[in-house]
């Protein structure tokens, strides 16, 4: 609750914080996905856009033309410069800003709140190393400027948001999270919080992440061959290695055994119910609550399998306000990893009790890929995709639910129908960090 006084309609408030739109730089299926519409018709059928060449993989395939005409009046001087990271989150913020009928080159976004979350490094190396390896008393003037230019916007994980600052002429905060793949739902809180206390009335919310293809593939190579040994030596306080990437990722499958990654954006565009009223916005619901909590073990790797921190960080998001029971839909956050599963299925059996088997909780995981920081925006637009359509979408290449789950996963390849106002979005991050979203239709 804003704290401020309602407005016409009840419940709503004047500092509630409404999605006004969404957008994506995603893999897809022949083209990447840009838009609503595009996210839905993978999503709804639990199809995969992974694609396999000696570990699973979802890439964007993002083309200059495609760039181009979705960013035509970026100064070359910048944009020759751009990493994968900057394109992707700068057709994903257009995008949503489209689907929000804002227009960042107008002025739109002056006061707007820029939040980026970034959890890879790998968009920063080929910038960081180009400088490092470059040597001073023989490089050229020219090229000295370019290799200047490149790192100042390359070599932080503050660079999505200062292209984005840029490109929007915005004044108000701009700044950037990095909690691996809870990077952007944690964004997601910090500007409700910023459109709660009228510190601005619009907040543009990106997360962006690459993982090197190259780099997955040592990791195989390394895992392969150090198996054998880790095993005699591993201790239980020592967590079991990776699973191998070269098969399908199956979140919430008796079979799950990997984790396939992916690469890409999506950005929520956020505002105070009284901004978008005013210019008569479309809603997609409002963000009420979040959370963030971490499991306090000393282990920088491991997840505790109880779930306990999940379930905390779901209480403090509904607060005296809101009932577990009024919410019958979770996006889960599994990405195939069995210890995720287990923590979720702990959690949410602490949390609904004997109605926990009738809870609906898919993941879109195997849609496009483990992706890291995307992964809570993502399920922010998802699931208020679904609310608005009354449909949930099926876990992503589940056929077998594991026999261990405590909620419904709606395998398959259909969606379910189910009419809610109310939903819980969860993501993680590799050291015990659990996230928690609570999202209500436009109108809750």
């Amino acid at each position: 609750m804003s704290g401020t006084a309602p407005i016409a309609g009840g419940c709503r408030y004047a500092r509630d914080a409404v999605v006004t739109g969404i957008g994506f730089c995603l893999p897809g299926d022949g083209r990447p996905v840009f838009t609503a519409d595009d996210l839905w018709n993978i999503a709804s059928r639990g199809a995969t856009c992974l694609m396999q060449s000696n570990a699973y993989y979802g890439s964007v395939d993002l083309s200059d033309a495609m760039f181009d005409e979705r960013l035509p009046d970026v100064a070359r001087f910048f944009s020759r410069h751009y990493t994968a990271a900057h394109r992707f989150g700068l057709v994903s913020m257009v995008e949503a800003c489209s689907d929000a009928e804002l227009d960042p080159l107008s002025g739109d976004l002056a006061h707007a709140a820029i939040l980026a979350g970034r959890g890879g490094v790998d968009a920063n190396i080929d910038s960081y190393l180009a400088v490092l390896r470059a040597d001073p008393e023989t490089i050229r003037v020219t090229e000295a400027m370019e290799l200047f230019v490149a790192a100042e916007q390359a070599v932080t994980p503050s660079d999505v948001a200062l292209v984005q600052g840029a490109l929007s002429r915005s004044k108000g905060p701009n700044f950037t999270v990095s909690c691996g793949c809870a990077s952007s739902a944690v964004q997601i809180g910090n500007a409700r919080r910023l459109i709660a206390d009228g510190e601005v009335d619009v907040a543009v919310v990106t997360g962006v992440d690459i993982f090197s293809v190259k780099l997955i593939r040592n990791i195989q190579r390394l895992l392969q061959g150090a198996q054998k040994t880790y095993e005699i030596i591993r201790s239980d306080d020592m967590p079991a290695l990776l699973p191998s990437f070269d098969s399908l990722m199956r979140p919430y499958d008796r079979r799950a055994d990997c984790i396939n990654h992916g690469e890409g954006s999506a950005t929520v565009i956020m505002e105070s119910r009284e901004h978008a009223s005013r210019r008569g916005a479309h809603l997609y619901g409002q963000v009420l609550a979040q959370a963030t909590t971490r499991d306090g073990l000393t282990n920088p790797l491991a997840s505790d399998e109880t779930g306990s921190e999940l379930v905390s960080a779901v209480r403090r998001c509904l607060g005296d306000r809101w009932e577990i029971s009024q919410v019958p839909y979770v996006h889960g956050g599994s990405d195939g990893n069995v210890v995720v599963t287990a923590f979720e299925a702990n959690a949410i059996k602490e949390l609904y009790g004997s109605a926990a088997q009738s809870l609906l909780m898919t993941s879109q995981e195997g849609c496009f890929g483990h992706n890291g920081a995307p992964a809570g925006c993502l399920g922010v637009a998802l699931t208020l995709l679904m609310m608005e359509r009354g449909e949930v979408c099926p876990t992503a290449n589940c056929e077998q639910p594991a026999d261990n789950l405590t909620f419904d996963p709606v395998p398959g390849v259909r969606t379910r129908p189910l009419d809610f106002d109310y939903a819980l979005s969860f993501n993680y991050q590799v050291g015990g960090v659990k996230s928690a979203i609570l999202l209500g239709s436009p109108d809750a």
